[in-house]
């Protein structure tokens, strides 16, 4: 199964953390509107991406709920027939939420760098360490702690959690 190193945290200074990624990465974000709707899961967590209409990944990852640096198995199915297959996973399975943001890409190296805005909680940055098959996991959470010092990232602003465990905790 692919495999990243992933942080999330919460962004102190959104204007910043843009300049310093776009400099890190060499050229402006790919924007990127997203819907993400969670399914009842009883392993890991399974959410369909809805990317743009009729595009969606459906996706399915394993990740501890710990700050800092962790690995997240994943796998991806991409689909042109997102509403039938939502519709499919919800009479199936049950709807857990839904986190709608728009995400600004940049890539800087092995790393996807996400700068999120998340309709509801506020903003955000995450780092997607993609790990190559047999890399060692400790030279990816050393590419995540270089990358979080890069762009002021400290351990206090740190998260555990999923989006959708922050929107459910709203509740």
């Amino acid at each position: 199964m692919p495999a990243n190193i992933e942080i999330k945290a919460r962004a102190r200074d959104f204007a910043d953390l843009r300049r310093r990624a776009e400099t890190l990465s060499g050229g402006p974000a790919r924007v990127i509107p997203q819907v993400d709707t969670f399914f009842n899961c009883s392993s890991g967590r399974l959410k369909l991406r809805e990317l743009e209409p009729g595009h969606a990944q459906l996706v399915f990852y394993v990740r501890p709920d710990a700050s800092g640096p962790k690995r997240s198995d994943y796998r991806i199915f991409e689909t042109t027939h997102a509403e039938d297959l939502k519709s499919t996973l919800g009479m199936a399975l049950g709807v857990r939420g839904v986190v709608r943001k728009t995400r600004h890409l940049y890539l800087v190296g092995q790393t996807r760098v996400h700068l999120d805005e998340v309709d509801g909680l506020g903003q955000f940055v995450e780092l997607e360490v993609v790990m190559s098959e047999g890399q060692p996991e400790a030279e990816g959470r050393a590419i995540a702690a270089g990358l979080m010092q890069d762009l002021g990232i400290g351990p206090d602003d740190l998260l555990e959690v999923a989006y959708m465990d922050m929107i459910e905790e709203r509740r």
